[in-house]
């Protein structure tokens, strides 16, 4: 390698074979002379940010609030929608002329393709469309739903209104990923769990300010179009659509300031860091798959009875229209505020199984309540709220604790999958079992579904028990033992460098003497050692082989 110094006015000189150690100490030097001008050009760091007010600079806190709202509206659209059957089943089944097992294949057209797409959302965010993106694909594919689904009615052609549900489901579930994926980006080790909790209570007031307000919207429509026909509930729910729309706005606007962020404090694209291997179902352990019958057979009894209960409370108990949409909504509106007070409560306490064990019971109270009893429904539906918001924050970190870090992701996505192909199923037999047996019927078998969620659960203490895991330690416990893992890990640590330490010690050093070697061993000239270099270097391998 030829190596010429630099002269003071920078031409290189001429004619002057300096010794080789020399000539390679002035390349180095300048190499890093080039590196630090191309660091003071700022190429090599983001350099200190021009003054920005404060609601500008992505470093200050205003800042990161602004960015949190449109984290937590970007999915409100979403969540609306989602529940507008719900809001308006008297409507879509008087209207569409259809039964209820048609009424809620509207549900299952949303569950069926993220019986799939839960294994590919993270891999489409990270690998091909990347975060702010993937965002807006997402929330453009809602918002086409949703139209759809409302030219359906406004066509009066059912089959296009199922194409529009199933389109938005396309977008629903990968647009919570991508939500997530944002709120990871902009608030890791800094308030995420405060940040997480608040997106859940916003998609809750979602689905809370829809069941409110979607029977009222169609009442002004029905008024102003002076009768009721698939054009009225076209129309209303072309209106719903508008939160669909404001909520790919917030999607752009957040593209825009990530951007922005990354360009001015040079941070990566935010991804889902999910890693999706199939192949690691056959490594799942027993625990972990009552995991999954518990929040598949749970749900199943939850979100099926929340989509058809506006019309049971008003056959059952005499409800007004405005006081059933009411009742119906008090489970999403007691989990808004709920979700982080009991995900604190299960942090500091630990015990999962214990508290998924009490929220299983408790849910199963309510639907016996409902089904046999004449009691004020407002209290079994108020203990249902606080049941469902205790088993979210319970059982979904379960898996964490049974699963290795490399496998969450598959873990997590196929959990996902087999709840949205229940809900799908479950959904279309609650349908055919209301139309032919009724009410009391529906009741009893959404308590069978719990009842088989409250077998799982017992199951999952019992084995958990006898393999000695951690799934019902304490928290102090849990926390304990993590230090004592964490204490070995650094140990292990320090070990490992020590090892490299030593083997570096024993490697001999790059004197003039060797780097000559190595210069005319290139060139092809034949390297004569002394004898004494020879028996040192003898030595040396010597020492390597017996460490």
């Amino acid at each position: 390698m030829q190596c010429h110094p630099r002269r003071p006015g920078g031409q290189a000189a001429a004619g002057i074979q300096l010794p080789l150690a020399d000539r390679c100490r002035g390349h180095r030097q300048q190499r890093a002379e080039a590196e630090e001008e191309e660091e003071e050009d700022g190429g090599g760091s983001a350099g200190p940010l021009r003054a920005l007010p404060a609601v500008c600079d992505p470093r200050r806190l205003p800042h990161r609030f602004l960015v949190l709202a449109l984290m937590c509206f970007l999915g409100f659209g979403s969540y609306f929608c989602y529940d507008n059957p719900a809001a308006l089943q008297t409507q879509v089944q008087r209207d569409m002329k259809v039964n209820t097992a048609q009424f809620m294949a509207l549900y299952a057209w949303c569950s069926w393709p993220n019986v799939v797409l839960c294994f590919f959302g993270g891999f489409l965010i990270d690998r091909v469309f990347g975060i702010r993106l993937g965002t807006i694909i997402f929330s453009i594919f809602v918002c086409v739903g949703q139209v759809i689904f409302a030219l359906g009615a406004l066509l009066n052609t059912f089959w296009l209104m199922n194409m529009g549900r199933f389109i938005f489901g396309i977008g629903g579930e990968s647009l919570a990923v991508a939500q997530n994926t944002y709120a990871v980006s902009w608030f890791k080790g800094k308030e995420l769990n405060l940040v997480f909790g608040l997106q859940l209570s916003m998609a809750r007031i979602g689905s809370t300010v829809n069941m409110n307000i979607m029977g009222w919207i169609y009442s002004r429509v029905q008024d102003l179009l002076g009768y009721t026909s698939p054009s009225t509930l076209g129309l209303t729910l072309m209106i719903g659509g508008i939160t669909c729309l404001f909520s790919l706005t917030c999607a752009l606007i957040l593209a825009y300031l990530d951007k922005r962020a990354e360009k001015l404090l040079c941070k990566e694209q935010g991804k889902t860091g999910e890693v999706i291997k199939l192949t690691d179902v056959k490594d799942f352990s027993f625990s972990l798959w009552l995991i999954f019958v518990i929040c598949v057979c749970y749900y199943a009894a939850v979100f099926p009875f929340i989509g058809l209960g506006k019309v049971f409370f008003i056959e059952k108990f005499r409800f007004s229209s405005q006081e059933a949409s009411a009742i119906n909504s008090i489970v999403y509106i007691i989990s808004a505020p709920m979700s982080p007070v009991f995900g604190l409560l299960v942090d500091k306490l630990g015990k999962n199984i214990i508290w998924v064990l009490c929220a299983v019971i408790t849910t199963l109270a309510s639907h016996i309540m409902l089904a046999f009893t004449f009691w004020n429904p407002w209290i079994a539906m108020c203990l249902l709220g606080l049941a469902y918001s205790l088993l979210a924050c319970a059982l979904w970190p379960m898996v964490a604790f049974v699963v290795p870090e490399h496998q969450l992701g598959t873990a997590y996505g196929f959990m996902q999958s087999i709840q949205n192909l229940g809900l799908a199923i479950i959904a279309i037999a609650a349908g055919m079992i209301l139309d032919t047996r009724g009410y009391l019927f529906l009741e009893v078998f959404f308590s069978a579904c719990v009842c088989l969620s409250l077998i799982a659960v017992v199951m999952l203490y019992f084995v958990n028990h006898l393999t000695g895991g951690d799934l019902n330690w304490s928290a102090k416990k849990r926390e304990k033992l993590q230090k004592v893992a964490a204490t070995e890990a650094e140990e292990q640590e320090r070990l490992r460098r020590q090892n490299e330490d030593d083997l570096a010690k024993l490697r001999p050093k790059a004197d003039e003497f060797s780097l000559r070697n190595k210069y005319l061993s290139k060139l092809g000239a034949q390297v004569l050692l002394p004898d004494n270099y020879s028996s040192y270097l003898s030595t040396m391998v010597h020492r390597s082989v017996l460490k």
